[in-house]
């Protein structure tokens, strides 16, 4: 025979055709299983894209994060050397369980301050980790960097600070960040934009890590100065504010709710509180600087009926018990919040949690401060005093206080429990679905600045009149602010 029969050629032309069939449901099997993750059964594991969609109905348009893939010795292993910290500072073990919250809270009176409600006793300087493992849950992940609107290093500088801090030369210091900034240098993804596109969090104040900077030459590393430092943004709990590139982000509280109702919850408890103190203040005096006005404030504390305090000098513990600083902050109407060793404090954001409403003293603590965060009227969630006022005791805090009408004083606290949400950062094990935390604020600002930065280079950087931040023009906290890191 010269040809097949008819039945054989059919039979010989369909594999083709059902494979071609069946290359087409991968294709699209594949395309539904990276565009939707959570159907492949990864239910708490972060969306992860091989690429972006340039469609206006795309929802992570202009939002994706590519994270570098850093080796141990950058954050797990900076970790795991907890215990380098025990002679100078806490041990921090204690405060890196549970994707950095630190251990949960076992409240022993009201059963309020507990971990099942979302309290931690989460120490102010552990945002390395807690954010990092919140950006393990980022919706808008990609691992394409090329596609990415900004790259994250998920380098733990804040806890690098605190291992070599004290008894180290300057050279070992700096040598986590040298290793770093040199590894990304030779990275590809650092080339498409010279490192302007990626971002850090260094959860300590930005002149912990400019050294050469610093009034004291051995304090800190000179992380944000080297090359390779200097070219990415970094998130910090206080910025220098003389420098491009810093960003101020919320110190974390003791609070990280699961959910959205978890917050509404804690917001309508607070604003139904009584709150038997006009005014309540936590800190330790500074006995060492002459310009700080703390013990001039505990005095006119101690002077009235109306102000309570907890009295955090050396060798006491109140001020590290969240249960008694909460309880105070809770029963105030107003929280008093000075400079310490530097112009910002944790306090400020307990407090805020709290609905105390704060009351500043100098304009570094919040206004120049917290731009993301924070309304740029500050009269709607805060009272300001001035230092001077204060120091030359030409004023009466207590009687400033008592003459802000009681319709106003409800205002302002409204507003601060409104604030409440983005002055906190979530459980970084759960998901809020409406509420945007302080994590989310400072993603989409991140990304503004490198939008910005490509778009203009200067422009992407708000303009800071720093000239009356200080007395003296000189904006490093180590000027009479003292360089002892204390409540």
């Amino acid at each position: 025979m010269k040809g097949a029969p008819p039945e054989q050629k059919t039979s010989s032309a369909a594999p083709p055709l059902r494979l071609v069939v069946v290359l087409v449901v991968v294709v699209w099997i594949s395309l539904l299983y990276y565009q939707f993750p959570m159907l492949a059964g990864g239910g708490g594991a972060p969306l992860v894209t091989v690429g972006r969609s340039d469609s206006a109905d795309d929802p992570c348009r202009g939002r994706y994060i590519y994270v570098h893939d850093l080796p141990p010795r950058f954050n797990a292993d900076i970790l795991r050397d907890c215990r380098k910290t025990k002679d100078h500072w806490p041990d921090m073990c204690g405060f890196v369980g549970n994707a950095g919250l630190g251990r949960p809270l076992a409240d022993p009176l009201d059963r309020v301050f507990t971990g099942e409600n979302g309290w931690y006793g989460t120490h102010q300087f552990a945002l390395d980790a807690i954010f990092h493992n919140r950006m393990k849950q980022y919706g808008c992940l990609t691992n394409k960097s090329s596609l990415a609107d900004a790259v994250f290093v998920p380098f733990y500088a804040g806890f690098d600070f605190v291992r070599y801090h004290w008894g180290y030369d300057n050279a070992t210091k700096d040598a986590a960040s040298v290793d770093l900034t040199q590894w990304l240098m030779r990275r590809p993804e650092w080339k498409r934009a010279g490192g302007r596109d990626h971002f850090l969090v260094a959860g300590r104040t930005g002149w912990d890590f400019r050294r050469s900077t610093n009034i004291d030459p051995n304090w800190g590393t000179d992380l944000l100065v080297m090359p390779g430092g200097r070219e990415m943004s970094v998130l910090v709990l206080e910025s220098s504010l003389v420098h491009e590139r810093e960003y101020s982000v919320p110190y974390p509280t003791y609070f990280h709710p699961r959910s959205d109702a978890e917050v509404r919850r804690w917001q309508d408890r607070v604003r139904g509180l009584e709150r038997r103190w006009l005014m309540a203040f936590v800190g330790a005096p500074r006995p060492d600087n002459p310009k700080n006005i703390r013990e001039r404030i505990m005095a006119q504390c101690e002077s009235t009926d109306a102000c309570a305090q907890l009295g955090c000098a050396l060798g006491t513990s109140q001020c590290h018990s969240p249960y008694k600083i909460m309880r105070l902050f809770q029963t105030a109407t107003f929280c008093l919040q000075p400079p310490g060793d530097s112009y910002t404090r944790r306090s400020v954001f307990d407090s805020m949690v709290a609905g105390c409403i704060p009351v500043f003293f100098h304009r570094m603590s919040a206004y120049l401060q917290y731009k993301w965060y924070l309304p740029e009227d500050h009269a709607k969630y805060s009272v300001f005093i001035t230092e001077e006022d204060v120091r030359t005791g030409n004023l009466s805090i207590e009687a400033a206080l008592r003459e802000i009408p009681p319709e106003r004083v409800e205002r302002i606290r409204e507003e601060v429990i409104r604030l409440i949400p983005t002055v906190l950062y979530a459980d970084p094990r759960s998901k809020l679905e409406t509420v945007r935390d302080a994590f989310d604020i400072a993603v989409e600002g991140i990304i503004g600045k490198v939008a910005g930065d490509r778009r203009g280079g200067a422009a992407a950087v708000d303009p800071i009149d720093t000239t009356s931040a200080t007395d003296n023009h000189n904006l490093s906290p180590w000027q009479g602010l003292g360089s002892r890191r204390r409540k």
